[in-house]
């Protein structure tokens, strides 16, 4: 059918591929209930509905709940659900457990060696044809556009099938009959070539092991797992898709930097085997080839079993099936009646597959003197525990709660999870360098609605002396598109990162090779854009002008500097040119415009106009990193005065 899209117009081929799969819309396939299902022009009262569909397909897995609900909305007015399971790698067994987890209510059929697939010349999974009465397809491609790869919007705005559907029963004509889908590339059964030069055993097992395997196995968030030929195979098509098109591994930082010790890169020599190998037909090889299967620990990650161990809360949170949801942050108190310096911590999700990401804060007592913003430790997707160098600690103050910011990502099936942190403590008097972070950031921006390329720039608030840079987090959210930062110093810029294409589905923490010794350095420059646009897929709603805020559906322009200072070295405020809560009016260091910031901050925050801030009338970042500091007279709340005392002293 590609062929044909090649040599004519799409009107054209839309009519001819309707002649053409007509004649072939027929099949008889196995279900999972061990009967034969057949389909065909006479069986079909009004319409059918055949969906493509893969077990382990994240978008099929989210769209499994919406097409039972249509069958069942539907099936009253002679439209029939037909599933059908195309893939190489996927069992009948492994049918029905997808049928049972997912209450599939239509019948799920398996379609050997790829036969019906071919005859609808289906490509992806969820990919969906409407048949009309005459067993012509009528509509074929996607359900709606409410799920991409990556991208998860609140709601559809397109609904592809049902409106399809909906004119059928009218009798209307089917206003879009073809539509792109989106998802996973059907496992289809290839024939290895006689003396590959590349096979699973030799080379290809190995790349995965060394590269894949960490996130894709039973358990992590992969969405399937690399450790077999049999599941291997199936899914080299796709594999090779999003390296070609750069989404695998997931690394978004160029080369013309300083160097990371977490990059993930695939070499240019690596991505041609997964292209070879394909290219011949996945061979298997010669087994004695195989190397030895990793093992993986389970459990806390850290060098001795941990001090502490803090959960989130006292009952599991409910993941739904599918949707959005928005961060979730708890609050808990360990009990710590006295400091404690943490030389390791390893956050431990309790459901990996719908853990996107968590970073754990503290939260010092009100007054207390504290470094940085809380940064304790984190987890994302292939990220080992937060080990230091001996003598390198985080402090924790005595009295102090944690604050655990939760990103979940559902994934078809209602889950719950309880993620909690281990953490080992050193003596005190063993520690020489105490480890914080910084965040350079600004909240006063406003990106205008359909605007791509708007930036946001801002630098860290001050260099603590005699320090050094041990890794840093730069953090948007949706309409993030690249970010840039640079250390500034008297002999000149130096660029630490370029992000060309920022991904918000992963939360790198970009960790240096080696520290950067930051004596010299007089500020670092961070530079956010934006895209806001209707060509960036990933964008909740072009239409919006968007703020600073904590949900995804708002924007954040916060990067976060990890670094490391002599334990007993005083706080060094010192200025930088660009502060955290800035904007060029509160630089100008005039009065009058500090006093416009406070009168603006509070006309945006102050809800109740009882003209104080409450903690909960602030955004997140400010409740939880700065509110102790702001409240001078420790009454819990924020005065117009308090906040102009903060911008005048820290501007000036």
């Amino acid at each position: 059918m590609s062929a044909l899209k090649k040599a004519f117009p799409v009107i054209a081929l839309l009519g001819m591929l309707q002649i053409l799969v007509a004649e072939e819309t027929e099949f008889q396939l196995p279900a999972t209930t061990g009967d034969v299902v057949s389909c065909n022009a006479a069986s079909i009262e009004n319409g059918a509905v055949v969906c493509f569909l893969g077990n382990e397909c994240p978008l099929a897995k989210l769209y499994s709940a919406r097409l039972s609900a249509m069958q069942s909305e539907f099936n009253s007015q002679g439209i029939d659900f037909y599933g059908i399971n195309s893939n190489q790698q996927d069992s009948m067994a492994e049918l029905k457990a997808f049928k049972a987890n997912l209450n599939v209510s239509f019948p799920l059929l398996k379609d050997y060696d790829n036969k019906v697939a071919d005859q609808y010349a289906a490509k992806r999974t969820p990919e969906v044809f409407l048949l009309g009465a005459n067993g012509k397809v009528i509509y074929q491609g996607a359900i709606d556009d409410q799920y991409s790869p990556g991208v998860v919007r609140d709601c559809a705005k397109s609904h592809y099938l049902r409106d399809a559907i909906q004119q059928l029963l009218g009798k209307k004509p089917v206003s879009k009959p073809e539509t792109e889908p989106e998802g996973c590339l059907i496992g289809r059964v290839k024939t290895p070539i006689k003396n590959p030069t590349v096979t699973y055993c030799n080379q290809v097992s190995k790349l995965f092991q060394s590269n894949c395997v960490e996130c894709h196995r039973p358990g992590q968030i992969g969405p399937f797992a690399l450790q077999d030929y049999d599941e291997a195979k199936g899914w080299a098509e796709m594999i090779v898709e999003v390296v070609n098109n750069g989404r695998m591994p997931p690394w978004h930082a160029t080369d013309e930097h300083l160097e990371f010790r977490n990059a993930r890169k695939l070499s240019t020599a690596d991505k041609k085997i997964l292209r070879d190998w394909l290219a011949q037909g996945t061979p298997y090889g010669d087994a004695n080839e195989l190397p030895k299967k990793r093992s993986y620990p389970t459990g806390w990650q850290l060098p001795q079993a941990p001090d502490a161990v803090v959960e989130m809360s006292q009952q599991p949170f409910t993941v739904p099936a599918d949707g959005t949801v928005e961060y979730q942050y708890f609050v808990v108190d360990p009990g710590f009646e006295e400091d404690k310096w943490v030389t390791a911590a390893s956050v431990l999700p309790g459901n990996f597959a719908v853990v996107h990401h968590c970073i754990v804060f503290v939260r010092p007592p009100d007054g207390s003197d504290f470094d940085g913003i809380g940064w304790l430790a984190a987890y994302v997707p292939g990220m080992g525990p937060a080990l230091f160098k001996p003598n390198y600690a985080r402090r924790i103050p005595a009295g102090s709660k944690l604050v655990f910011q939760m990103h979940y990502t559902p994934n078809g099936v209602a889950a719950t999870d309880l993620t909690k942190i281990g953490l080992v403590f050193g003596q005190a008097d063993a520690i020489t360098q105490q480890v914080f972070t910084i965040a350079a950031l600004n909240q006063e921006f406003e990106i205008p609605a359909t605007t791509n390329g708007h930036v946001v720039e801002t630098e860290l608030p001050f260099i603590p002396q005699k320090s050094e840079l041990i890794s840093f987090t730069p953090h948007m959210h949706y309409r993030g598109k690249s970010f840039e930062s640079t250390a500034i110093s008297q002999n000149g810029r130096q660029q630490l990162i370029n992000v060309p294409n920022y991904d918000f589905n992963w939360q790198h923490v970009y960790q240096l090779k080696s520290p950067l010794n930051l004596s010299d350095v007089k500020t670092v420059h961070c530079r956010f854009t934006f895209d806001n646009s209707d060509q960036n897929p990933f964008n909740p709603d072009p239409s919006q002008q968007i703020y600073w805020g904590d949900q995804t559906w708002e924007e954040m322009a916060v990067a976060f500097f990890h670094v490391a200072k002599p334990k007993n070295q005083k706080p060094d405020r010192k200025k930088s040119a660009v502060a955290a809560l800035a904007s060029a009016d509160i630089l100008s260091q005039q009065n009058e415009k500090a006093q416009k910031f406070v009168d603006d901050y509070f006309a945006k925050f102050d809800a109740d106009n009882d003209g104080v801030l409450n903690r909960d009338e602030t955004p997140q970042a400010i409740q939880h990193f700065r509110f102790y500091k702001y409240d001078s007279n420790r009454d819990r709340s924020l005065s117009k005065e308090e906040l102009l005392s903060v911008v005048r002293n820290r501007f000036k």
